[in-house]
């Protein structure tokens, strides 16, 4: 499903096929967050959507796939984020804008995944993966950026970035925004930065 949307020239059907797809996945975390993932069902997700619920197995393997699974446009846009970088900037520079860019698109969804996972322990198990896709392409791309054969500190770069993006959520507070959250994450990466003294 996620190939055929993203591959190639958009089609009239494959507008459809992502229209549905948003459709149901707006369905589910709009009841996810009115009464909770455990209470909420598949078939409620679907009638919510206006679809079956073979029509949402079509779309989604399970219900906490339909809050997690990234919209297929996402990977593009997260490429694109990559792929605007200059080339002569500093990869910790480029790093801080992509990882910041990244969670900046998840604006609408973090906040009620970070719920979730509080609520029920079978969401949070299902939620550890999230984002992998993501990791693994920033990789790539981090590896692209090396010149010469040694690539010790490109790489220790961006694990020190990602570790201060997962330290940033870790000790984002609940009663803290989103915009408290992404100012957590500015100080993490800028404190976990090449040559730059702790605060």
């Amino acid at each position: 499903m996620y190939d055929e949307l993203v591959g190639g020239t958009v089609n009239l059907r494959e507008r459809k096929k992502l229209a549905t797809w948003r459709a149901i996945q707006s369905a589910a975390l709009r009841l996810f967050d009115e009464q909770g993932y455990e209470a909420t069902t598949v078939e409620q997700i679907a009638a919510t959507a206006n679809v079956s619920r073979a029509t949402f197995f079509n779309y989604f393997a399970s219900k906490d796939a339909a809050v997690l699974d990234q919209d297929p446009e996402e990977r593009l846009n997260w490429q694109a984020l990559m792929d605007d970088r200059p080339a002569d900037e500093p990869l910790w520079d480029s790093l801080t804008a992509i990882l910041t860019g990244f969670c900046e698109s998840l604006r609408d969804r973090m906040p009620l995944q970070r719920r979730l996972k509080a609520q029920s322990p079978a969401f949070a198990q299902s939620a550890q993966s999230f984002g992998e896709q993501f990791f693994n392409d920033l990789r790539h791309w981090t590896e692209s950026r090396v010149t010469g054969s040694d690539n010790l500190t490109p790489i220790l770069q961006l694990n020190l970035a990602v570790a201060a993006t997962i330290t940033a959520y870790q000790t984002w507070p609940a009663e803290e925004s989103f915009n408290g959250y992404l100012r957590r994450l500015e100080r993490c990466l800028r404190q976990a930065g090449p040559g730059t003294p702790s605060e």
